[in-house]
């Protein structure tokens, strides 16, 4: 058995999985915790063919891959919260242009340059909402780094078969830590590659306008097809219109090919779900702990269990609440404000029995910090 084992930080996972998805080009700019991605791509990409870039800057950054994109290579950068907040323009041009593209934001404390060297999770609700307009958005997340390979390998899947970016929202405690990774053979998990027009030279191509699945075939820009891109709303041909028809028909069918697929993009974990009558409902390094508390508690006959979400946009509604509904009482565990927890308050059927347990100092949360919240809400009879 000629297994591929190595011990490995969280972004040098990340990079793993990026590679074997089919990485071409990577555009970036060193910021802490996840300077380590362009480290190691800057090594990794020249080897096999890639293009490795080094940018002025972040907005640069998301530039230069989302042209990389439409020439027709697989595409990633990597960057934390400051620099995460500078794509956000980019970010809604590839969204409206419906380009494949992977960005990746290993949380750092914030706002501003807040702790750059401790975890947080306080980006969740800019993954969704940081660019400006009505859009929907995918974005990924885990708690291991077997599931960072995966779940970077899902991202570019998802990138390539919805036309769209897909954000993975790791954070600095995962990026950083160590731990066992398995690569996977080739072929052992799927990988989608570039779905490209059969439109011969002189036939009319249309880069807007969906198969019958729903899948937007492409051209490589500067091919054989001569097509507009913008960010403007346009026509099937890509150019600028403002007719209010098909303002409302692209409007509809950048937020439809995700929204209506939220049970297909769920990605989740659960454990002792069966009998649970306390659900944590957690997410990246944060899961951790709750997963060691449950554990914990159910050697002494509690009946706790955990959902651990991997797809945290477009949020599972539909799942959380399934999980939920034979629950006396749902903790959220996270490392922010209380981002996720509204969420899960908005699912359930009585959000009165839905609590946080949560740090914001930029430290991990950890077992006891959760137990004194489940202790407080025995504590009131709930």
């Amino acid at each position: 058995m000629n297994e591929d084992i190595r011990f490995v930080q969280g972004n040098e996972a990340c990079v793993e999985g990026a590679l074997y998805a089919g990485l071409e080009f990577f555009a970036g700019y060193p910021i802490t915790p996840a300077t380590e991605i362009s480290e190691h791509l800057s090594r990794r990409l020249p080897q096999i063919g890639g293009k490795f870039l080094q940018m002025e800057d972040e907005i640069a950054s998301m530039c230069a891959i989302i042209g990389a994109s439409l020439t027709g290579h697989k595409v990633m950068t990597a960057t934390s919260g400051p620099g995460f907040s500078l794509k956000q323009e980019a970010l809604g041009y590839a969204i409206m242009a419906e380009i494949p593209c992977v960005i990746v934001n290993v949380q750092r404390g914030g706002p501003s340059t807040g702790n750059p060297t401790h975890v947080s999770q306080g980006d969740v609700n800019q993954a969704r909402w940081g660019t400006h307009g009505d859009h929907a958005i995918i974005t990924l997340t885990a708690s291991n780094h077997q599931d960072v390979f995966a779940m970077t390998v899902e991202a570019f899947n998802m990138a390539e078969i919805y036309r769209t970016p897909v954000i993975l929202l790791f954070d600095e405690a995962i990026g950083h830590m160590r731990e066992r990774l398995v690569i996977p053979g080739k072929g052992e998990l799927p990988v989608v590659e570039r779905l490209r027009t059969a439109l011969k030279l002189g036939v009319d191509y249309h880069p807007y306008l969906p198969r019958e699945d729903g899948r937007l075939p492409m051209s490589d820009f500067g091919g054989i097809h001569r097509y507009n891109v913008t960010g403007l709303f346009h026509d099937m041909w890509g150019f600028p219109s403002d007719k209010p028809q098909l303002v409302h028909d692209l409007t509809r069918h950048l937020i439809d090919k995700i929204q209506n697929r939220v049970h297909k993009l769920a990605r989740f974990k659960e454990y002792y779900m069966e009998d649970a009558r306390t659900v944590l409902i957690s997410y990246g390094s944060a899961a951790r702990s709750a997963l060691h508390l449950v554990e914990e508690r159910r050697t002494r006959g509690e009946r706790l269990g955990l959902l651990e979400l991997q797809t945290l946009w477009p949020f599972p509604t539909g799942l959380v609440r399934g999980r939920c509904a034979m629950a006396r009482r749902v903790i959220v565990v996270e490392m922010n404000m209380g981002q996720i927890l509204r969420e899960v308050q908005i699912a359930v059927e009585d959000p009165e029995k839905v609590f946080l347990a949560n740090r914001i100092d930029g430290e991990l949360i950890m077992p006891p910090d959760i137990k004194k919240v489940l202790r407080l809400v025995w504590g009131k009879g709930v």
